[in-house]
């Protein structure tokens, strides 16, 4: 499966390599986290987006520095898109006091509000109100930011899903509602959750745009994104997105993956793998050689590599600081 270089206008060809390297960076840093989770090095859960990497980059991509995005529990590819610094992350899920909650949040909570990234959420579609919230206030105080909204296709069947793009159907927010249907919610195929062929299919329902874009083609998404972000910084409206990709890993650490087959899980690793497909597009198009290709993935792997040193370095929490920043 190949992707055509079609660009929109605020992304440079020039900037393309970089936008390589954060796919990376993205990968390298979950597969570390894998690592160390299995070593006992990291503790509570986590939950990786090995596989993902293009939905969340080329979605960020477009975006302005001012505006916002909201997260999931699978949110660490987001974070990294939207600017945050590996080295904090990765103190963070250690428990050092350098991460980005001072150790005491962990995977699923991480913000990171001077980026624009309103956060994590280890609710199921948590974070979409809160996007809503964030599109509200803009829209109020003419600030004149969009919100992404990141959500898995397991949300879409929650309460806070349905209200969300109610709310901000009727009054028009700037929010972009963006679905990564990795087709399977917890241990279950979507198709056996929900009775439509597309969750964005139900945008109809709401009277906004639905549309469908292949979440393992990083420019099909960028154009897609940057589409519905124009429209909602026009005063349109929200569109909802879903983005079709795939989870290499399991849900969680606890998911031995037993409800899908081997073969469906190379077809999606060996013909559908966002990174590979993007570098090939740049390699065609000569924006990139081969020996550079190498050199952007080598200079990401080093990178969590340092960020791993930078954390294991780093002080635990003092048992002075147990009650602060705690609220419930």
């Amino acid at each position: 499966m190949t992707s055509n270089l079609t660009l929109p206008s605020m992304v440079k060809p020039e900037s393309l390599p970089e936008l390589l390297y954060q796919m990376w960076l993205i990968r390298y840093f979950d597969e570390k986290v894998d690592e160390f989770f299995a070593k006992g090095m990291i503790h509570g859960t986590t939950h990786l987006c090995v596989g993902q990497e293009a939905s969340a980059a080329g979605a960020c991509a477009v975006l302005e520095e001012r505006d916002k995005i909201t997260s999931t529990h699978r949110g660490h590819g987001h974070c990294i898109a939207k600017g945050a610094d590996v080295n904090r992350m990765m103190a963070e899920l250690f428990g050092r006091a350098t991460g980005y909650c001072k150790g005491k949040g962990g995977s699923m909570h991480i913000a990171d509000v001077d980026k624009g990234n309103l956060g994590a959420n280890g609710i199921v579609g948590g974070g979409i109100p809160i996007a809503v919230g964030a599109a509200l206030t803009s829209k109020l105080k003419r600030l004149g930011y969009v919100t992404l909204s990141f959500f898995g296709d397991g949300a879409s069947n929650e309460g806070s899903f349905h209200e969300s793009l109610n709310m901000a159907s009727i009054w028009k927010l700037p929010v972009v509602f963006i679905c990564e249907n990795n087709q399977y919610g917890m241990s279950g195929p979507i198709k056996e959750m929900i009775n439509i062929e597309h969750i964005a299919d139900r945008a109809g329902s709401y009277g906004i745009p639905g549309v469908v874009v292949d979440g393992n083609d990083i420019f099909a998404v960028m154009n897609v994104v940057a589409e519905a972000v124009d429209r909602a910084r026009r005063g349109e409206g929200p569109t909802l997105i879903e983005a079709k990709t795939y989870r290499w890993k399991g849900h969680s650490k606890s998911d031995a993956k037993k409800y899908r087959t081997r073969e469906e899980e190379m077809e999606w690793r060996t013909k559908r793998d966002p990174i590979a497909r993007m570098k090939s597009v740049l390699i065609a198009e000569q924006l990139l050689t081969e020996q550079q290709a190498d050199e952007i993935e080598q200079r990401a792997k080093q990178a969590i590599e340092d960020a791993v040193k930078f954390a294991e370095e780093s002080p635990m929490p003092s048992l002075d600081t147990l009650e602060e920043d705690v609220y419930a």
